[in-house]
């Protein structure tokens, strides 16, 4: 079965995360995913995911500082006993237009495993929506992050790539084996839920995530990660995408 974890991401206006990793213990979470918002508090949330029996075994970092601060990440990922680390994101003027473009990125990716590994940490993608966006030549810069850095793993955020109008059931069959962990979450019905940018508590909204979750049993999938980008109810959430799990 695959660990159940929560981006603590989803709880940006619900700090601070010391409390969060205390609540989510009590829901019965078995993991937290970090990411940098937190690292000042590296040390104070390693010692609340000991008090609820929890652990950290993924972190997103962001790709520069990646690149530059190997060892910092290092010594943050033994704090919190992480394991893999997922650059996360890109700004929009960061975003490459061409082919040329995404393969230079693939080699940025390529130097970041090779600096991670050097600190024995495995190192991914994760992906939003602008990865499935044709480019002008036709080719989807997913596949080419995927093929140019073949070293990388992937960490798929589904509801991402649903919301590119993309198929995840047919990215996860075809390239299951770089998919070491996965994004629990959900869309709401067009229109509804403006008040969340859209977006559903795990298992609630229109995702078909019985089919979606054996999909991913036949991937390399180990943890799936439940997030909700801006939940009005963060408690609300964290409880119905454990709930969902528990029926997967």
């Amino acid at each position: 079965m695959m660990l159940l974890s929560l981006q603590l991401f989803s709880a940006k206006n619900y700090t601070p995360y010391t409390d969060v990793i205390t609540q989510l213990g009590a829901i019965g979470y078995p993991a937290a995913e970090g990411f940098f918002d937190m690292f000042d508090e590296a040390a104070a949330i390693r010692a609340k995911l000991d008090a609820a029996g929890m652990t950290m075994p993924t972190l997103h970092v962001p790709i520069d500082m990646c690149e530059n601060d190997a060892e910092g990440i290092a010594k943050i990922a033994a704090t919190l006993g992480v394991k893999t680390v997922y650059a996360p994101w890109l700004s929009p003027e960061e975003r490459p237009s061409d082919a040329a473009g995404w393969v230079a990125l693939a080699e940025r990716l390529a130097t970041c495993h090779a600096a991670m590994a050097g600190h024995g940490l495995a190192f991914g993608w994760h992906n939003h929506d602008f990865e499935f966006f044709a480019l002008p030549d036709g080719q989807i810069p997913m596949e080419i992050l995927l093929r140019s850095a073949p070293m990388i793993e992937w960490e798929a955020d589904i509801a991402w790539i649903v919301r590119s109008g993309t198929d995840p059931i047919d990215w996860i069959t075809r390239h299951g084996q770089r998919i070491t962990a996965a994004h629990f979450k959900d869309l709401a019905p067009a229109g509804e839920k403006l008040d969340e940018d859209g977006w559903a508590d795990a298992g609630t909204g229109t995702l078909d995530w019985p089919a979606i979750y054996a999909a991913l049993k036949t991937s390399c999938c180990a943890v799936l990660v439940a997030e909700h980008d801006n939940p009005s109810d963060f408690a609300r959430f964290a409880k119905a995408a454990h709930a969902t799990f528990a029926t997967l």
